[in-house]
């Protein structure tokens, strides 16, 4: 079993960099597309308690029932905003990663880089194309 699991959307191409940053470290993470197998509440509950954030920090806005649902509103509780993500998981911001080193929301990609237990091995580029690691597997200086 994989040390590394992956909350990804496989039309997300933040998501789908961070895949491949995971892989470039020669792991094969366990992959949940969690549209399909959304989490249970317990498991959501955890995952944002071992990230250290707000809920609303979870919330994903763009391309969501977001706005329709008024979720910007300050009286919904963490668990009425919880209810919302189980109900709509489309609402659950991504990537999340869990690692033996932490529990991250992988955004921007790159953030992935700090909970990852090895290194890189290689170069990576995202695919609009920017450079994140060298060819000696180290992260490339961003400008």
């Amino acid at each position: 079993m994989s040390e590394v699991t992956l909350y990804h959307d496989p039309a997300c191409g933040t998501s789908r960099n961070v895949l491949a940053l995971i892989r470039n470290t020669g792991e094969e993470p366990t992959v949940i597309e969690y549209l399909k197998t959304p989490p249970d509440r317990s498991t959501l509950k955890q995952l944002i308690a071992a990230m250290g954030t707000p809920v609303r920090d979870v919330l994903r806005q763009k391309g969501t029932p977001y706005d329709e649902l008024g979720l910007d509103d300050p009286k919904w509780t963490d668990d009425q905003l919880i209810d919302f993500m189980l109900q709509h998981p489309i609402l659950i911001n991504r990537p999340i990663v869990v690692t033996p080193l932490g529990t991250r929301l992988c955004r921007p990609s790159e953030a992935v880089l700090d909970i990852l237990p090895r290194p890189q091995r290689g170069a990576f580029s995202k695919e609009d194309g920017e450079a994140v690691i060298d060819a000696k597997g180290q992260r490339v200086a961003q400008s």
